[in-house]
């Protein structure tokens, strides 16, 4: 979850229907009217305008994401999901849009918050509270955190839930699908669909706080006595749908480990990459949401704090299993086991292009390769992250369009990249050669 941004003011959230239809009716009217008024000046000139070059103007994207922070909620959410799901297959100016949705989260107004607040908790409920600071410590799209603490001294933080957007999801996801439809940024072929449908889904996990409580206590419990890890303590006599409860834990963001020494940053990266590992093969449970906010740092105690289980989801076993011999095969730089392996999660389409296939399987060769060198992985060394980057760019130039993958998959493969790019940000060597062979064994491969 953001913390506040500089800009950030209090607005309120559109919480009815028909405000929020409207809302998303007036921005994708006020950008297709730029769009032609662009255009024609453009053919007056003589130009042949491009869509794309129509829609990505400093005006249209300033319109876009100050309205998408506005309402918040799915509104907000789905395209920071979908640009980033779908990796380095859709153009950057759609990143480029909802990127800017990070920094630009507003909060409600004291007025609304009460409403929220009356509507969840027993009538009096202030005079139970010592302090309850109205201004929220963090925002983002489906709801903001307050800072308080109880007559008998608990601190606590309590993140409330914006009105109106669990129940707005369906009809945003669908609206913000018909703008990016419009927008002809998509590639050509590119099934949005099921991106669309499985965003839904996971935001209404989202939205119900009480199975985010659940969530939270279950690695409260799983982490317990870790020397690495805190996970803020459940306080479900707090909490309800809307209202999620929790002890406050002091830190600072997970960036500011770059202040600390060099053998430190190793430590917390390597401890973060042990712990998505654990998620995938020993739990089978796993927070997929790898917003680096969701990570705080205690100075003090050098522990990492986790925050925010709202996107946490069991996994299939059935998946765990493909990558623990995707893996195996990878490592062993069993190339035919390699293919079959790709082709059975959904990297590989039956449909794919046989020259869009060898490049998948020549971009999967090239992060073992790096995989199998002895030694930590070096996450500043930029050249394997640039040669998959251009290999992508390469696919998608060349029409590649990449078939609809399981969710879990989706989801696994968003959350390893967030923790590549943190163990990058924080300059870290880790070996993760040691760490895969843990799991990974000669047996997992089927001969």
């Amino acid at each position: 979850m953001n913390q506040k941004h500089k800009d950030a003011r209090a607005l309120a959230v559109p919480a009815s229907r028909f405000s929020r239809f409207s809302g998303l009716g007036t921005m994708t009217a006020g950008v297709a009217g730029n769009m032609a008024i662009n255009g024609l000046a453009q053919l007056a000139q003589g130009q042949k305008p491009a869509m794309r070059d129509l829609l990505v103007t400093p005006r249209n994207i300033a319109r876009i994401t100050e309205k998408l922070a506005q309402m918040r909620g799915a509104a907000m959410k789905i395209g920071q999901l979908v640009s980033m799901d779908t990796g380095e297959f859709l153009p950057p100016e759609m990143a480029q849009i909802m990127a800017r949705l990070r920094d630009d989260a507003h909060f409600m107004p004291p007025a609304q918050l009460k409403q929220v607040l009356n509507a969840n908790w027993p009538e009096n409920w202030l005079r139970s509270f010592q302090k309850f600071d109205v201004r929220p410590i963090a925002a983002a799209s489906i709801g903001q955190v307050h800072r308080a603490q109880l007559k008998d001294g608990t601190d606590l933080a309590i993140k409330v839930q914006y009105p109106g957007v669990a129940k707005s999801i369906d009809s945003d996801v669908a609206n913000v699908g018909v703008l990016m439809r419009m927008s002809g940024l998509l590639p050509k072929g590119f099934e949005l669909a099921p991106y669309l449908e499985e965003a839904r889904k996971q935001l209404h996990q989202e939205t119900d706080y009480a199975l985010e409580g659940e969530s939270l206590a279950r690695f409260g419990a799983l982490l317990a006595g870790q020397s690495d890890f805190v996970v803020p303590t459940y306080q479900p006599e707090w909490s309800t749908g809307q209202i999620l409860t929790m002890s406050f834990v002091e830190g600072v963001p997970i960036e500011a480990v770059n202040n600390q020494s060099q053998a430190e940053r190793h430590r917390i990266a390597d401890a973060l990459i042990g712990l998505t590992l654990k998620e995938l093969f020993d739990y089978g449970l796993m927070q997929t949401d790898p917003n680096f906010a969701n990570y705080r740092y205690d100075p003090n105690t050098g522990k990492i704090i986790l925050l925010d289980f709202g996107a946490t989801r069991a996994l299939d076993p059935v998946i765990v299993d493909q990558y623990r011999r995707l893996l195996a095969a990878g490592l062993a730089d069993d190339q035919q086991t390699l293919a079959k392996i790709a082709i059975e999660m959904g990297f590989v389409g039956a449909d794919t292009a046989p020259r869009h296939r060898d490049a998948i399987m020549h971009m999967m060769e090239m992060a073992f390769d790096a995989l199998r060198q002895n030694g930590p992985f070096d996450f500043t060394d930029k050249t394997l992250p640039r040669a998959m980057q251009a290999a992508g760019i390469a696919l998608a130039e060349d029409g590649f369009v990449p078939p609809p993958l399981p969710i879990d998959v989706l989801l696994l493969q968003r959350k390893f990249g967030g923790i590549f790019l943190l163990a990058s940000l924080l300059g870290a060597q880790v070996d993760l050669s040691g760490y895969l062979g843990k799991y990974t064994n000669a047996a997992a491969i089927p001969a």
